[in-house]
């Protein structure tokens, strides 16, 4: 294959982290050809993932404002759930969304491929089309930016229309009388709070301690809190022993101590307990590319694979599986192909959990700092002081700053509360810029806002936050 028809840079999965990959690299002058199954860039994030969670999410917490309202003197009676026009709202906005991705691709001048790809060799890839059309194209270097799919356990039967993973949740077959949710992390406990708001009885089995595994207590507690008023209950240390569809329903066996029952019958299941890698259908094989133990695609900071000329970026490499991350690190892929000296090395790749109240956290947790022994320490801001949240009936939530004890360095922050997701940048911001408590402190935020939540934890640091009283120790 001649030079010519070489791309100069060949992305696999047009994804967050695809995407950005591509785009970047043609806004660099590269001559760049962009491969997905779906009709439009966009990946697992935008067709069935963030994006329309997101919309979900957005009419749940509708339903639940709606119905708290009867505290602020407001009545508006039961909602009208209209299930069609709910789906249309959500595939409108996937639609929308992907759409200007496909003009984008076109006004950059990079060339999109609908298919599947496969490594033929070091510098080329066959693309299977749904039309039964197969391609092959050469590369100069490559980016493999394919992302993951919904883990299925053990023993588990594969989806169906009463076993769900994510990718069935997200299209709204139905609202299940009953609904169990295996897995206790942000993915079940965002679709089990849409598919509670929507009417169905949900439980949820979470096989750890706590609910939002990793994740500091004290910011999973308001959460719990308010989800233990929405659910119909919520086992800990509880593991699914047996799942069994039956005629009306699916059967399973839930073996822990807070089980309250060994058997149980529901309408629906929907399995949230992680994602996965599919490396074998790339054929890396087939250009020298290593694929690691645990099924990951190792990397160095500039995303490189073992292979000279080939990145991989996002999902592919492993946790955190976040699009942002992903989107961060195919810019720096797009920039090492370009030849920029670029390399992947945040301090803070922020998580954040679009439940109601949201959790969201960054840099280092207080939770992470006890697992490697590292002496840290913590400043809280209660909600219950902030005006703001006062204000709108939602004072549940807490700021919080995680504090290198002798430099006073801002190493991690975390927020629980309504809008913490967008709080959280700030904390971001902070922890990269490598500023102290004081920083904070000292700038001014407006009020009343849940902002100055992170300006306050800083000053209760020192002892002096205005709305609390809590002497410096």
């Amino acid at each position: 294959m001649n030079d010519e028809a070489r791309a100069e840079l060949l992305v696999v999965g047009a994804g967050p982290g695809g995407y950005a990959a591509a785009f970047l690299a043609a806004d660099l002058g590269l001559k760049v050809v962009l491969i997905d199954p779906e009709d439009n860039p966009g990946g697992v994030c935008l067709y069935r993932g963030c994006i329309p969670s997101k919309a979900l999410l957005h009419v749940a917490a509708l339903i639940w404002e709606v119905a708290e309202a009867r505290r602020f003197g407001l009545g508006f009676g039961a909602p009208d759930v209209d299930l069609d026009a709910v789906r249309a709202f959500r595939s409108d906005v996937v639609k929308r969304l992907t759409g200007g991705l496909g003009q984008l691709a076109g006004q950059r001048k990079v060339r999109f491929i609908q298919g599947r790809a496969a490594f033929s060799g070091p510098q080329s890839v066959v693309v299977e089309g749904g039309d039964g059309r197969r391609e092959h194209l050469g590369f100069r270097q490559a980016v493999v930016a394919t992302g993951s799919q919904p883990a299925l356990p053990a023993g588990f039967p594969p989806p169906s229309g009463r076993v769900w993973t994510s990718d069935e949740a997200l299209a709204l077959p139905s609202v299940p009388p009953r609904l169990l949710v295996v897995g206790g992390g942000y993915i079940g406990l965002e679709l089990g709070s849409v598919y509670a708001a929507l009417g169905s009885r949900v439980t949820v089995a979470e096989m750890t301690p706590s609910l939002l595994p990793g994740a500091d207590a004290d910011l999973v507690k308001p959460l719990a809190r308010r989800l233990a008023g929405r659910l119909e209950a919520v086992h800990l240390r509880t593991r699914v022993a047996e799942v069994e569809e039956v005629d009306g329903g699916v059967r399973v066996v839930l073996e822990g101590p807070e089980a309250a029952t060994a058997e149980d019958t529901f309408d629906s299941v929907l399995v949230a307990v992680g994602r996965r890698v599919d490396a074998a259908a790339l054929g890396l094989e087939s250009a020298g590319v290593a694929v690691g133990g645990d099924g990951y695609v190792p990397v160095d900071a500039q995303r490189r694979t073992d292979r000279d000329g080939i990145f991989a970026v996002g999902d592919m490499v492993g946790q955190p599986m976040l699009a942002h991350k992903a989107a961060h690190e195919g810019r720096v892929a797009a920039e090492a192909a370009a030849g920029l000296p670029s390399v992947y090395e945040p301090a803070a790749v922020p998580a954040v959990v679009y439940t109601e109240p949201e959790v969201a956290w960054c840099g280092l947790t207080e939770t992470q700092a006890r697992a490697v022994g590292r002496e840290v320490k913590v400043a809280r801001f209660p909600w219950a002081a902030s005006g703001r949240a006062l204000t709108t009936g939602r004072d549940e939530g807490l700021t919080k700053l995680v504090l290198d004890p002798d430099t006073e360095r801002v190493l991690g922050v975390g927020v629980c509360g309504h809008g913490a997701g967008e709080l959280i940048a700030e904390g971001v911001l902070a922890v990269e810029m490598g500023a102290v408590a004081r920083d904070l402190a000292l700038s001014v935020h407006p009020h009343p806002t849940l902002s100055e939540t992170l300006m306050e934890a800083a000053a209760a640091f020192y002892g002096q936050a205005t709305h609390i009283h809590r002497p410096r120790r």
